[in-house]
């Protein structure tokens, strides 16, 4: 007879209807761990809030979220917590645990979970350690990127990272590039499971004419893809001079953040706002026909884990231009994937330029992001939580049979 385990997943990185593209790689990592086979999952999500009117200023759209939902099938609890600005995140963790305390004590009863997987480091670790001690069951906390690269470093929060890789039961991370970032600051190696995370090769495949989908976008000719968050780690800028240097290339920058503004400040400057698209917050379902219209994917970030716009371009058939950030050797291994160049305009455009000139095939550009599938995300991921709650429990056989003898 198979024993069902139950599973708590915490992220603070998880999408809602307000931000529907927030943390998606996680949320369809939630929803294949919950399709294996002896697994049942409950999602909580917490969202910070500022205290005070200031939740009512900013936020007004997440108040009226609801604290608990069914999303895609899967039961989603949503509680809010204090996030106070201006402190550097040290007493998100803190918070995280008073709010979080009252509602697994209600949920208990119901989905008497067996292992809590935090799907981001911070301040996800730090407060499902305190919970796993405080309900008995074991904790498995994911490294993505920012969560170790920012918080794992910052002085206001990295002894709490640290402390809670030495005190969680398993750790993942979504490259090795990752585990070596954590093992550099102190976490425990030997501990690190490299876990890759996904592409939907269903959904994210080349499209039937390139040309015909850059017409749907209202582009002519060579283009440029740059696709993420428009914040200075991510380097669109570099992306943007690079292209400026190509003439008669288009450059499309998806994602949205702070930097739209100064980037369309900066291609007028540079001479081609007439050939810059800025498409904004892009829904994830419209993603795969923009990466197949793009003959060339580019991203100059500055730190990455495993960025999921590299494999969603490959699996389009885009080939990809990156820096060497994070698990980028992990993923071009081969010249039909594209080029890792150092992050200088300069180096950009020549490889750009390279990719144009001689365009790969779609089929064997495609074929570097086929090992990155979900199913073998979810299976990974069902056998380490599997193991960490059977450790788990010979654990509490072992400190019974202790006391009794």
């Amino acid at each position: 007879m198979r024993v069902m385990i139950r599973v708590l997943t915490l992220s603070t990185l998880f999408p809602d209807a307000t931000r529907r593209n927030f943390g998606v790689f996680v949320e369809r990592q939630t929803l294949g761990l919950a399709g294996v086979p002896g697994f049942e999952v409950c999602a909580v999500a917490p969202i910070g809030l500022p205290p005070g009117p200031l939740a009512l200023i900013h936020h007004a759209d997440k108040l009226t979220l609801p604290v608990r939902e069914t999303w895609k099938g899967l039961d989603v609890h949503r509680p809010r917590f204090t996030s106070i600005p201006g402190v550097g995140g040290r007493w998100h963790a803190h918070h995280l645990v008073r709010a979080l305390l009252p509602v697994l004590d209600a949920l208990r009863g119901e989905f008497p979970f067996d292992v809590i997987d935090a799907s981001f480091f911070f301040p996800d670790g730090p407060a499902a350690v305190a919970l796993g001690d405080h309900y008995g069951v074991p904790v498995s906390i994911k490294a993505r990127g920012a969560d170790v690269h920012h918080w794992g470093t910052s002085s206001a929060t990295a002894a709490q990272v640290i402390d809670a890789s030495h005190a969680a039961d398993g750790l993942l991370a979504v490259s090795a590039a990752m585990r070596a970032d954590m093992a550099a600051l102190g976490m425990p190696a030997e501990r690190i499971r490299v876990h890759h995370t996904g592409v939907d090769l269903a959904r994210f495949r080349p499209v039937a004419d390139r040309d015909d989908a850059k017409a749907t976008l209202g582009v002519a000719g060579p283009l440029v893809l740059s696709l993420g968050a428009l914040i200075p780690r991510k380097g669109h800028d570099v992306v943007l001079r690079a292209v400026a240097q190509l003439p008669g290339v288009g450059l499309a920058i998806a994602g949205d953040g702070p930097e739209r503004a100064r980037l369309i400040a900066l291609a007028d400057a540079l001479g081609c706002g007439d050939r810059l698209h800025m498409l904004g917050n892009v829904p994830h379902d419209a993603l795969p026909a923009i990466c197949g219209a793009a003959d060339v994917m580019a991203l100059a970030s500055t730190s990455e884990g495993l960025a999921n716009a590299w494999l969603e371009a490959l699996a389009c058939g885009t080939p990809i231009v990156i820096s060497d950030a994070g698990g980028a050797r992990e993923v071009v291994v081969s010249r039909s994937a594209g080029r890792i160049v150092p992050r200088d305009p300069q180096a950009f455009a020549d490889a750009i330029a390279a990719l144009i000139a001689q365009p790969q095939a779609a089929d064997a550009v495609r074929a570097t992001a086929l090992p990155f599938t979900w199913e073998a995300n979810s299976m990974a991921l069902a056998d380490h939580l599997r193991g960490l709650v059977a450790h788990g429990r010979r654990r509490k056989i072992r400190t019974r049979q202790a006391s009794s003898g």
